[in-house]
C-alpha cells in the first residue's frame, strides 16, 4: 500500500464564486480539503492558480507540484482553527531574529551581514515600530519587550490565509523581519531570500558548492517565492 498514488479522475477544472469566496471544481464538483472541509479561497487570482495546479496533474496526483493547493489547505484546516497558536509561534522569531545575530569574524562576513541586515533593522524601527538590537556572537540577547509586543500584535491581526503565507516566509528565512519585509514590499522576494542566506553564501564562498545542499537550498528558495506569490494574489 505504500506505493499507492491517487489517480487523476477528472477531465476539466474550473473556478466559480461561492459565499466564502471562490471554489475550484473538478468536473463540476467542488474540491474539498484533506479534512473534508469546504475549499474556498478569498480571491479569484488564487483560485485560478490552484485550478491550474489541478489541471496540470497527469496520470497520478503529485502534491509536491501543488504548493498553492497545499497552502490553501493549511489555511483552512490548520491555521483557521489554531490561529492564536500559529501567530504566537511566528512572533517568537522576533526574539531570536536571524538578522540580529552577527559573526565575530572574519571582517568580510561581518561587513556582508551589516550591509544586508542593518538596513532591515532600521526599517523595522521606522516601518514596524519595533527597535531591535544586533549582537555579536550566538549567545542569546534579549530584545526590548515593547518591540516584541508591537511585532506580536501585527502578526495576530493577519487573517488565516495571510498568516499561512507569512509562516513559510518566516520559517524558511529564519527571520520575522524578513517575513514582514516580504509582505510590505521592502525588496523583491528574490533579493530578500538572498539576504536571508548571507551566512550560507559565505560558507559556499569558502568551501565551494555541495550538490545536496544546493538542491535543498533550491527547494527552500522556491517555497519562499511560492509563499510570497500566494500572498500577492490574495
Amino acid at each position: 500500500m505504500s506505493d499507492w498514488k491517487a489517480k487523476r479522475f477528472w477531465k476539466e477544472t474550473s473556478v466559480e464564486a461561492c459565499d466564502a469566496g471562490y471554489q475550484v471544481l473538478l468536473d463540476g464538483r467542488p474540491v474539498k480539503t484533506p479534512s473534508k472541509s469546504a475549499f474556498a479561497v478569498p480571491s479569484r487570482a488564487l483560485a485560478d492558480l490552484i485550478s491550474a495546479e489541478w489541471q496540470a496533474q497527469e496520470e497520478h496526483v503529485r502534491p509536491d507540484t501543488m504548493p498553492f493547493t497545499r497552502m490553501a489547505n493549511s489555511a483552512i484546516d490548520k491555521v483557521t482553527v489554531q490561529h492564536g497558536a500559529v501567530a504566537d509561534m511566528l512572533a517568537e522569531y522576533g526574539g531570536t531574529d536571524l538578522i540580529c545575530y552577527r559573526a565575530t569574524d572574519p571582517a568580510e562576513l561581518i561587513e556582508r551581514q551589516a550591509v544586508g541586515w542593518d538596513p532591515l533593522i532600521a526599517w523595522a524601527e521606522s516601518e514596524l515600530g519595533a527597535k531591535l538590537e544586533a549582537t555579536a556572537g550566538v549567545m542569546f540577547h534579549a530584545q526590548p519587550d515593547d518591540s516584541l509586543a508591537v511585532l506580536r500584535d501585527q502578526v495576530h491581526v493577519m487573517d488565516p490565509f495571510i498568516l499561512t503565507a507569512f509562516h513559510d516566509l518566516v520559517a524558511l528565512s529564519g527571520s520575522l523581519i524578513i517575513g514582514f519585509a516580504a509582505l510590505r514590499g521592502y525588496d523583491t522576494p528574490e533579493n530578500l531570500w538572498e539576504i536571508s542566506r548571507i551566512d550560507e553564501s559565505w560558507q559556499i564562498h569558502l568551501w565551494g558548492k555541495d550538490d545536496e545542499s544546493e538542491q535543498m537550498s533550491a527547494i527552500k528558495r522556491q517555497s519562499f517565492l511560492d509563499a510570497w506569490k500566494f500572498y500577492s494574489v490574495l
